[in-house]
């Protein structure tokens, strides 16, 4: 699955959550901003009760967990809902992938 998402976009960010976790609800509206500013980037939501299998095929052990991936390749990972240090990881990955045109 990462491999065909890897041909939209080479950097995807997935945020492992659920709707009843109250961190994941207070990191939400942050994440959709993230995505707002950086359109060269793919940012995916996968509800861990809906892909309870997929979810499971990435050990998630908390939500929300974030993954951070460079053509397909795992490159981070973040357990909890740190604004910060989701910033400073998107910022980091911004800083090491060469510009992009932006998707229409």
């Amino acid at each position: 699955m990462i491999q065909s998402i890897t041909l939209i976009s080479p950097v995807v960010i997935a945020n492992f959550s659920a709707t009843w976790c109250g961190p994941c609800k207070i990191v939400a509206p942050f994440y959709v901003e993230l995505s707002e500013k950086h359109p060269s980037l793919m940012f995916l939501l996968v509800d861990v009760d809906e892909l309870s299998d997929f979810s499971s095929t990435w050990d998630i052990k908390a939500t929300p967990t974030f993954f951070f991936l460079k053509n397909g390749e795992q490159i981070g990972k973040l357990v909890g809902a740190n604004k910060p240090e989701l910033q400073k990881k998107v910022t980091s990955i911004l800083d090491s992938v060469p510009e992009s045109p932006q998707r229409p």
